[in-house]
């Protein structure tokens, strides 16, 4: 594209004029005159420059953005016609929206060659529950339709078993515990979730498995909580234990980071979805699965003195009731 400069833009700046004829914003008419998309008499030129009457603006196309490449395909721990069960890990988003455009498990999926359910959505095939991106674990995907459904049925009945090994600052009072607190945005932070009156029902029951001391000075209490989903709330388990005071170490948005997150080597909250149980929805077979701790929980888990090991008693107690 090229224009001649015209006199009422006689001696205006280059970004104001290039703003206007490109119907676009200020910034982003400068951001691609810095990029060297726009030259002047054939030159190239700053956002600053001012224009005279009669001289021709050129502007390139941009240069189209290599697409990234879509992400390995996470472990899959279970897979037939209808569903597959993967090992999520820490630093996967779930499934395409705000800033995660083609980095995604829908996108490793796709890229992998795997039918998802069209049920799901567009953005969101196959999804029927998700994990943070910072959670590690089980996750069920849809690859039909049948199974979408019957698994979003068995979700909202409250079918599906979901066990989680979370690491908290401090130790809860009671060794085991149940959290019936409502969930919904946090009226403050639009972009957190809070227990509020107007939220959705939520419940967490959990138990404590473990306690030790982070060698710190002063020390610092640290515990390892088997916990279960009732209900299937965003952010639930994190905002439920932030709630009763124990917030998740190296959650940053609701736990704790600082002195306790660094000695135990964490750069993610400690949580981790360890057990996923449920009926197939079509063939009814039962699934069972369990996923132990990843290299990065194990070493931290192991620098507090605490059990590297997965509590399964705890959890399979939990998840038996």
């Amino acid at each position: 594209m090229r224009w001649a400069v015209e006199p009422g833009d006689d001696g205006a700046r280059l970004d104001v004029v290039l703003a206007r004829w490109l119907d676009t914003s200020r910034s982003r008419a400068a951001a691609r005159i810095t990029a060297g998309e726009v030259r002047v008499g054939g030159e190239p030129v700053t956002k600053r420059r001012l224009l005279r009457t009669g001289e021709v603006v050129e502007v390139s196309e941009p240069t189209p953005a290599t697409p990234a490449p879509p992400p390995e395909l996470p472990p899959v721990r279970f897979e037939d016609d209808d569903l597959l069960v993967v090992a999520k890990p820490a630093g996967l988003v779930t499934h395409p929206g705000a800033g995660h455009a083609t980095d995604t498990l829908v996108d490793a999926l796709r890229a992998a060659g795997v039918d998802l359910a069209p049920a799901g959505g567009a953005s969101r095939p196959g999804i029927v529950h998700r994990l943070d991106r910072d959670t590690s674990g089980l996750m069920v995907v849809a690859k039909s339709d049948a199974a979408h459904h019957g698994l979003v049925t068995a979700l909202q009945q409250r079918r599906v078993r979901r066990g989680y090994v979370a690491v908290v600052r401090g130790v809860p009072s009671a060794e085991r515990g149940r959290i019936d607190a409502p969930i919904g945005r946090d009226p403050h932070h639009r972009t957190r979730y809070a227990v509020t009156p107007s939220g959705r029902e939520a419940v967490t029951r959990y138990h404590v498995t473990a306690t030790a001391e982070v060698a710190l000075d002063p020390p610092v209490a640290v515990a390892v909580l088997a916990c279960r989903l009732h209900t299937g709330r965003t952010h639930q388990i994190r905002v439920h234990l932030a709630a009763i005071g124990h917030g998740i170490v190296g959650d940053a948005v609701y736990g704790t980071t600082g002195g306790v997150a660094r000695a135990m080597g964490l750069k993610r909250p400690f949580l981790h979805a360890a057990v996923l149980a449920f009926t197939h929805p079509v063939s009814g077979e039962p699934i069972h699965l369990v996923e132990p701790l990843g290299d990065d929980l194990a070493a931290a888990a192991g620098r507090a003195g605490l059990p590297v090991a997965l509590p399964e008693a705890a959890l399979d107690g939990l998840l038996a009731t």
